[in-house]
């Protein structure tokens, strides 16, 4: 099957694409690797396609030629509530204008089917709990809101042009790779603090809960709608609430350091509680979450821990390999980057073909204040290894 995965370079999404290739599907990705979503060429295997193109461009429509996808996996967003009450018109024009564009080519290349990635952050505060799949949304967040205006876009899409779906409203999701230097993920945040010795910051009185759901699972479930899940949507989580506090006292257990905690008033917008009941997702997927919270710290500072040590060992050798890198990588960059005209840095050793790149010009209709600050589309990469040849 071949597979359209946006956002793969992301945290969720790489490890999505891992569960594709072990499947044996042929897995291409979009991602514009903008700094503030996550995304990493090392997050996935060099022998995968990799598009360099925001969602929101028409160069898509490229990926889509060539590709021809049975099915497209969208994680590619504006993921932070932060950001999204700072610039909501960024949020809306990723989150409202990139879906339209990845779902008005489906529609015209034919897709299958298009899994989506929702969020609980479409339910808002609510005061009844576990939330399920009839739950009304009430989101509070610009964030909140474009991720439910979405669904209902999806939802016109499949009853006006027959485009399938699945679509999921994810718990809290962490694991490897989620970036511990950003203001989402408080486990990779808090893991990352207590590993190096810094305290780490717990805002209201710490008993605000979520639930915490692990990618792999998160990845499984993504699997299981390539033939499951025909036009249905699923709250996937564990169906267990954790305080930030029992997530704190975890980590100083795990890694037997207790940095400390400054404590730091209520953010606007917190909510107190947020489960999940995942009954329809076991009974319709044959999906439940395997990875327990405990489990899954453990694998988290595993990673983060070998990260420091490389980082350390890295740092160690830095003279060196300062010298020796800053001589290889000044001569070869300033050919590539004078031949290229500035292409896009970073390409492995293999083939590299750049598509034509049109401006996004869907981006002068926002302020200059928020122009500024969306990531360049300037150049459309297509990056793939020597030995790739199209599906």
């Amino acid at each position: 099957m071949r597979i359209l995965v946006t956002g793969g370079m992301g945290f969720i999404g790489s490890h999505i694409v891992e569960a594709y290739l072990a499947q044996g599907h042929h897995v291409a990705v979009v991602d514009n690797l903008w700094p503030h979503g996550g995304g990493r060429r090392e997050n996935i295997s060099p022998d995968v396609r990799r598009y360099i193109v925001d969602i929101t461009d028409s160069a898509v429509a490229e990926v889509f030629e060539r590709e021809r996808p049975h099915v497209v996996c969208h994680h590619a967003a504006q993921h932070s509530a932060r950001i999204s009450t700072e610039m909501p018109a960024l949020d809306a024009h990723v989150n409202i204008l990139g879906l339209l564009n990845i779902l008005e080519n489906c529609r015209i290349y034919r897709t299958h089917k298009l899994i989506f990635a929702s969020s609980a952050a479409t339910y808002g505060a609510q005061s009844s709990m576990p939330l399920n799949e009839e739950t009304l949304q009430s989101p509070t967040s610009p964030y909140g809101i474009t991720k439910m205006a979405a669904e209902y876009y999806v939802h016109y899409y499949q009853a006006t042009h027959g485009l399938n779906y699945t679509m999921f409203r994810y718990g809290n999701v962490y694991g490897p790779r989620q970036d511990p230097n950003g203001e989402a993920g408080v486990i990779a945040i808090f893991a990352d603090r207590v590993l190096t010795g810094k305290p780490v910051r717990i805002d209201w009185d710490g008993e605000q809960a979520r639930d915490y759901v692990y990618v792999d699972d998160i990845a499984a479930a993504n699997v299981l709608a390539l033939h499951k899940g025909l036009n249905r949507t699923y709250c996937l989580g564990t169906g267990i609430p954790s305080s930030v506090n029992d997530v704190y006292r975890q980590l100083v257990r795990l890694i037997g350091r207790d940095t400390g905690v400054i404590r730091a008033p209520q953010r606007s917008g917190d909510i107190r509680l947020s489960y999940f009941d995942t009954t329809r997702a076991r009974e319709e997927l044959g999906w439940t979450s395997g990875v327990s919270l405990e489990h899954g710290l453990r694998r988290v500072i595993k990673f983060l821990g070998d990260r420091l040590n490389e980082h350390s060992a890295s740092t160690h050798d830095g003279a060196r390999n300062g010298a020796h890198d800053g001589a290889r990588n000044g001569a070869h960059d300033g050919a590539r980057n004078g031949a290229h005209d500035g292409a896009h840095d970073g390409a492995h050793d293999g083939a590299h073909e750049r598509m034509p790149a049109p401006q996004a010009q869907a981006y002068q209709a926002l302020t200059s204040h928020v122009a500024a600050r969306l990531p360049s589309t300037e150049r459309i990469t297509l990056e793939i290894s020597a030995d790739d040849s199209t599906p």
